[in-house]
């Protein structure tokens, strides 16, 4: 059983998993196996972590979608130590209090650092509004792992603190898990429970925080290459529910994953392998109802 520690205001996500090679599979259950039909208790496989329960279900239903044009560049210098770069220019969405989306022009560069370990990641981005942001997560001990999330910026109360104990295998597919959060700018603060079931075909997760909301998510391995996903979530102060269905097809060259929901929005993220550590992307997303349409395409050069 591990546990995190973190305080941020919104943790950057972690880096996406390379075009063509599919998330990594959760831990495997053979381990646990004396014999045939025997289960070893005391050696139960070691979950995935806890900010890590829906890799796959976000692969499919929760895309780096985008707005306008994006330019990535990683340079390695050394097999641990490497720069990126990154530019954008394209609309950002403003709260209102009306129903219309409204949108003004946005441009900015970011510029990062990273450091990869098997023990240690190191992640920092700062970008040209002041934004600084930093990732770290040091594995302790074999099952101790410590994640620290932080944001700086101009706002006040946009921080928010969260404390991870990585959940704990209950059987070979079963696991189950808990968190104490705190949002600052919200000021508000609970707890949150997890269960998730895998096999080599499945994977079943269902979540619920104090704030009262519900999670439910399912993923269906279809073959090696297709992933089929859904999900839905109820917020019950607010009596809001949605649910939504996508897919993830990784083809030889390029990787094609969408999804459409119940509140008539569609969405579709194409990356496509040019050469190698070269990639073009294509991101779409319309929403009718609202009168919403994004598009944008980018270029990604380098790889983490």
């Amino acid at each position: 059983m591990g546990a995190s520690v973190s305080h941020a205001d919104a943790p950057p996500p972690p880096p996406p998993h390379p075009l063509g090679a599919p998330p990594p599979p959760p831990p495997e259950a053979e381990g646990a196996m004396k014999g045939k039909g025997e289960v070893d208790w005391l050696n139960l496989p070691c979950p995935i972590p806890y900010d890590e329960i829906q890799r796959e279900v976000m692969m499919s239903l929760k895309p780096d979608l985008f707005e306008g044009l994006r330019f990535d560049f990683t340079k390695p210098l050394n097999q641990k130590f490497s720069l990126s770069h990154s530019v954008f220019m394209g609309s950002t969405e403003v709260p209102s209090q009306s129903t219309d989306t409204v949108k003004v022009p946005s441009a900015h560069y970011e510029f990062g650092a990273n450091f990869l370990d098997p023990k240690c990641m190191l992640v920092g981005r700062i970008l040209t509004d002041g934004r600084l942001s930093a990732r770290v997560k040091c594995d302790l001990t074999d099952n101790l792992t410590m994640k620290i999330n932080a944001q700086l910026t101009n706002e006040p109360h946009y921080s928010q603190g969260m404390f991870n104990f990585d959940y704990k295998s209950v059987s070979p597919h079963l696991a189950l898990g808990g968190e104490i959060f705190w949002l600052g700018h919200q000021r508000k603060s609970g707890v949150g429970f997890a269960a998730r079931y895998n096999t080599d075909k499945m994977i079943a997760i269902g979540q619920f925080a104090s704030t009262g909301i519900v999670s439910l998510s399912y993923v269906q391995k279809v073959s090696e290459k297709v992933s089929l996903a859904s999900d839905f979530m109820y917020n019950h102060m607010s009596r809001d529910s949605t649910a939504s269905v996508g897919y993830d097809y990784l083809l030889r060259q390029c990787r094609l994953r969408g999804r459409i929901d119940t509140n008539g929005c569609v969405a579709a993220y194409l990356e496509e392998r040019l050469n190698m550590g070269v990639n073009f992307v294509l991101s779409a997303e319309i929403d009718h109802w609202k009168k919403d349409y994004k598009f944008g395409f980018g270029m990604t050069v380098g790889e983490l």
